[in-house]
């Protein structure tokens, strides 16, 4: 993801990922790159899920969402403004929540929260990585 932050301006970011529909097919496009494989028995064959961009494994009918297993995963708030928290923090990782909280027109403990989790996957993986590793 960090590739990607680091070759878009603001105002690209904001075109790319203003709603959530964009966000939800990166993070599928992101997610399923090497092709899907089903958590829960192995299985390669999907068809479409109930949710946008989801994948319903075809033997155990397991729905994954394009969320699921990523640092956005039960998050609270849309997910084009988590990708502005990420954009934003990835590009001035000293940036504070107040300043988050600022530019994005969110309240503070809410930046600060995500921000938390960013930081906490960075420093974790080296690198900001949507995809969580199966453990």
């Amino acid at each position: 993801m960090k590739h990607i932050i680091d070759q878009l301006k603001p105002v690209e970011f904001e075109t790319a990922f203003s709603t959530n529909e964009q966000c939800l097919e990166f993070l599928a496009d992101e997610k399923w790159k090497d092709g899907f494989v089903c958590r829960k028995c192995g299985n390669t064959n999907y068809c479409s899920g109930k949710t946008p961009f989801s994948r319903r494994c075809t033997r155990c009918k397991h729905d994954e969402s394009a969320t699921a297993n990523t640092i956005f995963h039960r998050c609270k708030i849309q997910l084009s403004e988590a990708f502005a928290i990420a954009y934003n923090v990835c590009k001035t990782p000293d940036i504070s929540t107040y300043e988050l909280a600022r530019r994005l027109e969110k309240r503070q403990m809410t930046c600060w929260k995500f921000k938390k989790v960013i930081t906490d996957c960075i420093s974790r993986n080296g690198s900001l990585q949507f995809v969580q590793s199966i453990e």
